[in-house]
């Protein structure tokens, strides 16, 4: 066997394989690509608080997010009791393996239990090709079937027509409208079938 000295920490990383997209765990070498899209003002228009210093991306990403995603998989490994642990999956091109968006799942707590939802951002540069809806649709699977999830949630800003058009193309149901922080939100629920 030989050694590879180029290791990355790719290597051993959690998958989930969409038709034109791969769902991947965080690893550090997603920093530039998250900061980069994080900073698209079609963006940060909707996902409040998410375009931050490098150095604070660069934080939660060492700090709390990869290894909170160890966390939910091992959880999902034991019991599939996955608690109020979040995962973050990086979407990436099967056709660049360039890393595009992401596609994640947590609590929601400035919402009431059941309040599991799932969330999504895509660059401004891969949109409208149908990547979006299928990380969605992805996540969705793997969590009815791998962990303790009987209900989930999403919430798009009223104006935000592209996401709330992927919540719809995934099965969520409409629930009512509801407000957050001074901007209005369509609020949607799925159940396991």
């Amino acid at each position: 066997m030989s050694s590879n000295t180029h290791s990355t920490s790719e290597e051993n990383v959690f998958k989930i394989d969409c038709k034109d997209i791969i769902l991947r765990e965080y690893i550090i070498e997603d920093l530039d690509d998250l900061q980069d899209i994080t900073w698209q003002p079609e963006i940060y228009e909707f996902l409040i608080d998410w375009n931050v210093s490098r150095e604070q991306r660069e934080d939660w990403i060492k700090n709390y997010e990869i290894p909170e995603n160890k966390g939910f998989l091992n959880a999902v490994s034991k019991d599939g009791d996955i608690g109020q642990l979040r995962l973050r999956l990086g979407i990436i091109s099967k056709e660049s393996g360039e890393f595009i968006g992401w596609c994640c799942t947590g609590i929601l707590d400035k919402l009431p239990p059941p309040n599991r939802e799932i969330f999504y951002g895509i660059s401004k540069h891969h949109t409208n090709k149908g990547y979006t809806t299928q990380a969605a649709e992805g996540l969705i699977k793997y969590l009815f079937e791998n962990t303790n999830v009987e209900e989930l949630i999403a919430i798009a800003q009223i104006r935000n027509v592209p996401s709330n058009k992927v919540i719809q193309k995934c099965g969520f149901e409409f629930q009512y409208n509801i407000e957050i922080e001074s901007r209005q939100y369509n609020y949607y629920k799925l159940s396991k079938r």
